[in-house]
């Protein structure tokens, strides 16, 4: 009730339910195809490449995986056509969404001219946007053939550059940017969705893959020991990257602490802070309790504890994670405007203090994720008894 009060009196319009369906179910698929290849690429097929003496365990895996990007391509293909659709809706006036479904009408929409002042028009860049769509889906999708799950590294290290160029090539402007502040809000908007989709679609991947746990042998928490592992330098990357360009986003859209609560805007990304800050905090729990257990039962050779630790209670975790990740993705869509326009603020400037104070913070928040890994190593050597 807060909200549509403060929507109503600061102006603030609420997004019709297709837009919101849409761009949270596009933001998904990116984070099925962009979170899973990556993941897969840095943290999944380096261990099942170390994992020589874990053969079945290896094939249940490697199946999983096959399958789980091959349906991360459907989601990504469907996604993107009513992703499609709903940019028609907006640029039509008062188009309704259902006519805007109608492939000659997208067809019309992709061939409009180059409006004034345009170096390119702006359904050219959603052409390409979507034909790069279509080959990162058509790859993916073919890991539903037999034929092509054999070369599965092939497959999905092909499909990962042009699953990570459709969120870049929707971000070309169709007119040069005024200043370097605005060069900046693209580079920085890239960055936190490529690190968020990354990290999300990433915890989303792994828990679908341990869900496999039923088909695998004692000892198979080596091997997912060693996936975890690699998985918690990705998952601390994004996490970093995603913070950073957040106080970029934030000081741009938000004038004051204040307008988090007075203003709709402000509230929605309110919401966001404190499901991220869930995130950090499930991640803090796996980062410092699980890993240093899971140090400890890989070095005293204890596979049933390894197994327990890394195919039962990670992964649980890593579901609370998921779901609050997926939260934040439905929070997205509410995000438009800003805080400051509703309050009536001037906009953001960019001065050299203020980039002084961003670069401290940013150094602060590197010093911090360091700490975060130093912490998490001395714990695990904590764990693990001295030896006679």
């Amino acid at each position: 009730m807060q909200l549509i009060h403060l929507a109503a009196s600061a102006g603030y319009t609420m997004p019709a339910s297709w837009r919101v369906l849409t761009k949270a179910g596009y933001f998904i698929g990116l984070s099925g195809a962009i979170g899973s290849t990556v993941t897969y690429a840095a943290s999944v097929r380096p261990s099942l490449r170390e994992a020589t003496s874990h053969g079945d365990d290896v094939e249940v895996t490697r199946r999983r995986a096959a399958s789980y990007l091959a349906w991360a391509g459907v989601v990504l293909l469907v996604a993107g056509y009513f992703q499609l659709a709903a940019r028609l809706a907006r640029a039509g006036k008062g188009m309704p969404f259902g006519d805007a479904l109608s492939p000659a009408r997208i067809w019309d929409f992709l061939r409009a001219p180059a409006g004034k002042g345009a170096w390119i028009a702006q359904g050219t860049v959603y052409l390409v946007q979507n034909i790069v769509l279509l080959l990162a889906s058509a790859v993916l999708i073919a890991l539903f053939l037999p034929r092509a799950r054999r070369h599965l590294n092939a497959v999905a290290l092909t499909a990962l550059p042009p699953s990570l160029a459709v969120t870049l090539i929707a971000a070309v402007p169709a007119t040069a940017p005024k200043n370097a502040d605005k060069v900046l809000d693209l580079v920085f908007g890239q960055v936190h969705i490529v690190s968020g989709v990354v990290w999300i679609g990433g915890l989303a991947f792994l828990a679908g893959l341990a869900a496999s746990r039923r088909r695998l042998g004692e000892n198979a928490g080596l091997l997912w020991a060693d996936i975890w592992r690699r998985f918690s330098l990705v998952a601390l990357v994004c996490v970093g990257a995603v913070l950073t360009s957040g106080l970029w986003l934030g000081w741009k859209h938000v004038g004051s602490i204040s307008q988090l609560w007075t203003t709709t805007y402000g509230l929605f990304v309110l919401v966001k802070i404190l499901l991220v800050i869930g995130m950090v905090a499930a991640g803090a729990v796996n980062q410092f309790w699980l890993m240093p257990r899971i140090v400890k039962a890989r070095r005293d050779d204890d596979a049933s504890s390894l197994l327990r630790l890394t195919l039962r209670h990670f992964p649980k975790v890593v579901w609370g994670e998921v779901v609050l990740g997926i939260a934040v993705l439905g929070v997205v869509p509410f995000l438009s405007g800003s805080a400051r326009s509703e309050a009536g603020s001037p906009p953001a400037v960019s001065t050299g203090s203020v980039f002084a104070v961003g670069a401290l913070l940013v150094v602060t928040l590197a010093g911090s994720l360091y700490v975060t890994l130093k912490m998490s190593d001395a714990l695990a050597r904590r764990a693990t008894p001295t030896a006679a």
